[in-house]
């Protein structure tokens, strides 16, 4: 995207939706068959794809190439296998990194008896053809933001080749929230509600389950957290 404004608001009801028998997919930019050049990523983040698979479901092996890809579970488990000879599960509150590199062929399948939910991000890497590498890791989410990506002197115990910071946080209702992301950043909301607290540019009041926002350095200070059950995912895009 170009000459993005101040603040970038992408409503929850107006992604891209895929759906197959077992997959349920909303996508808040551009991804397979779905293309507007208006929501092409934001920054060097190209996707957020927020998937539901069914049990016993889920793509077989594919392979990626020259993209940083982040899985953050949210719900029930996820099975993975690589080329690079990983295999193993993801319960809700891991997070893997996956940088494709010259090429990475996985699979990656729901073995559990419920339904798992999962975000699914691509970052555009800091170099194309570089070695693929992988890593995963649990993390117990805090109220306030607990850093999940980072670059390596960052303390993060997960990094990508680009110096994105991904944090996410469980506020409880009324927390007030300051929002660490340096630079330009991207908000998305998991589960609940947050309003924008002094905002210096026009934009949604607030923020609901499935909404992203994009906003320029210094734009979005602070969140109110209006919900209990509330789930944040923010971004820092360098």
């Amino acid at each position: 995207m170009t000459s993005l404004p101040p603040l970038c608001f992408r409503a929850a009801g107006e992604r891209f939706l895929s759906r197959r028998d077992w997959l349920e997919s909303w996508h808040s930019f551009s991804f397979g068959g779905h293309d507007d050049p208006r929501w092409r990523g934001f920054g060097p983040l190209r996707v957020i794809n927020d998937d539901r698979f069914a049990a016993g479901s889920g793509f077989g092996l594919h392979p990626h190439r020259d993209m940083d890809i982040i899985t953050v579970m949210v719900e029930g488990q996820l099975d993975h296998r690589d080329s690079l000879g990983h295999h193993g599960r993801l319960m809700e509150g891991d997070v893997q990194v996956m940088e494709a590199g010259r090429g990475i062929t996985h699979s990656e399948i729901n073995g559990g008896s419920e339904s798992c939910r999962l975000l699914q991000i691509w970052i555009e890497p800091a170099a194309v053809a570089a070695e693929p590498r992988y890593a995963q890791s649990s993390f117990r989410i805090d109220p306030h933001w607990t850093l999940l990506v980072g670059p390596s002197a960052s303390g993060a115990s997960l990094s990508i080749s680009r110096p994105v910071m991904l944090w996410r946080a469980r506020p409880a209702a009324g927390q007030r929230l300051p929002v660490p992301a340096q630079g330009q950043g991207w908000l998305q909301i998991l589960d609940g509600r947050v309003a924008l607290q002094d905002s210096d540019a026009a934009g949604p009041e607030t923020l609901a389950i499935g909404d992203g926002l994009g906003f320029a350095a210094g734009t979005v200070p602070a969140l109110q957290v209006l919900e209990e059950g509330t789930d944040l995912l923010l971004f820092s895009l360098t």
